[in-house]
């Protein structure tokens, strides 16, 4: 079957690209993990198109430096830099306190992929689920308000074709009794950045707020620091092996961030800033999403217990 929504773009284009006719002048967005990576290039495309942007980052003197290469690159002085560590719910509380005012765009980008020892947050969850998803659905829900208030937000969920690798083990979260496995726990973080943006779909429709997620493409970034180069022998149908540049990588963010293309869209998943195949077994380079990512009972059974995980009522 055919994927049900196609745009002009494809692997090779970027994020300048996708955004060059969209003018985004009067919104406010938030772009996670934006002092490295494809963050960058999400930022500095959604500032191109006049949006004024944070950064929100672990490292704010890094930040720092990133948002003045943006102000330079784009002439856009509306870029700004704020602390979060998504590991730490204090720290995402902080964010959320400080915020004042409508947000029209949170991209969900910053994450952690592949750390070779199982770790623990200080409240008892696995270090890749705390990061990647929890965190994100702490800083979503407390944003939700200002999202609200836009009138028409929205949300992207960079997630991976990780989500091809393992589905979100609810029995198990922590890996008590699973064997820990860096990439598996990389890709139960990933399934749930899909299934959150689909319980978005489900329970924000009425706020006017939509919610994607996306596989970036493989990016030779700092997040593939602890992948070893010889785990990507023989797993051509788990993970993609075909390489794109920051640009490439933050063009389907860009998509979902800014593009009238997919107005009113929620709930799905693209890659290559195209929507992306259900696939039902692992193959094709790490093409497609798999059911258990898009299925309304998990996404409604994953916002319940990341609601009882990060205390929130």
């Amino acid at each position: 079957m055919s994927t049900s929504l196609r745009t002009p773009f494809g692997a090779q284009s970027t994020a300048a690209e996708v955004l060059a006719d969209v003018d985004l002048t009067g919104k406010r967005a938030i772009v996670t993990g934006a002092s490295s990576g494809i963050g960058i290039e999400t930022a500095r495309a959604l500032a191109s198109a006049g949006a004024a942007v944070t950064l929100a980052v672990r490292d704010t003197a890094r930040g720092a430096d990133v948002a003045a290469d943006i102000v330079r690159t784009t002439g856009n002085a509306g870029v700004e830099v704020a602390p979060l560590e998504l590991a730490d719910l204090a720290s995402v509380d902080a964010f959320v306190r400080a915020w004042t005012g409508p947000l029209h765009i949170l991209v969900n980008n910053a994450g952690i992929m592949a750390v070779p020892q199982r770790t623990l947050t200080s409240y008892g969850q696995e270090l890749h689920f705390a990061t990647n998803h929890l965190g994100h659905f702490r800083l979503a829900t407390g944003l939700h308000p200002a999202l609200a208030a836009a009138g028409g937000a929205r949300i992207v969920s960079v997630s991976s074709a990780g989500n091809l690798v393992s589905p979100v083990n609810f029995d198990d979260l922590t890996y008590n009794f699973i064997p820990y496995d860096g990439i598996g726990a990389y890709g139960q973080s990933k399934t749930a950045n899909v299934l959150f943006a689909v319980g978005v779909g489900q329970r924000w429709a009425d706020d006017g707020i939509v919610a994607n997620a996306l596989m970036p493409g493989a990016v030779n970034t700092r997040l593939m620091r602890h992948v070893d180069p010889a785990w990507f022998e023989g797993q051509e149908d788990a993970m993609p092996i075909t390489t794109k540049t920051p640009e490439q990588g933050a063009a389907t963010s860009a998509l979902l961030a800014g593009s009238p293309l997919v107005d009113g869209v929620t709930g799905r998943y693209f890659e290559d800033v195209n929507e992306a195949e259900v696939v039902h077994e692992r193959g094709g380079g790490g093409s497609g999403v798999a059911p258990y990512a898009l299925d309304p009972g998990n996404a409604e059974r994953l916002w319940t217990v990341s609601s009882q995980l990060v205390g929130i009522a």
